[in-house]
């Protein structure tokens, strides 16, 4: 297995929590998954989830190597946890096109957040 492409992405939790206060479910529902919303959600610093998750979905776009083209849409990249917590990746739809094109078998994903900021890092690994 090698490294086939990284993406790094920081966001001001801020930013996402005024996202949200003015469009609501419209901005929730676009960006991420029922999944996502419901884990999010849950969580007494939600916003901060919120932000990690943004941040994940940037810096594996950048870990793919397209940014939002080739057909990608926000849902397409989605922010799941193992049963140890551990943040995962699950592409769908244009996401998983441009990854299977790639030849990308995994995507390693970190994510941390603080009251201020949400950091994400992104390693795409394969054949």
């Amino acid at each position: 297995m090698h490294i086939i492409g990284i993406g790094t992405d920081i966001t001001e939790c801020l930013r996402i929590a005024n996202m949200i206060e003015r469009h609501g479910e419209l901005f929730i529902c676009r960006v991420y998954t029922d999944n996502e919303i419901a884990y999010c959600s849950s969580r007494k610093a939600a916003t901060q989830h919120y932000a990690g998750r943004w941040a994940a979905k940037e810096a594996v776009l950048k870990a793919l190597g397209t940014g939002w083209r080739k057909g990608i849409s926000w849902r397409d990249v989605e922010v799941a946890n193992l049963s140890t917590g551990a943040p995962t990746i699950m592409l769908h739809a244009g996401a998983r096109d441009v990854a299977d094109s790639l030849g990308i078998q995994r995507m390693h994903i970190s994510i941390s957040h603080a009251r201020s900021h949400a950091v994400a890092y992104a390693i795409a690994e394969g054949e």
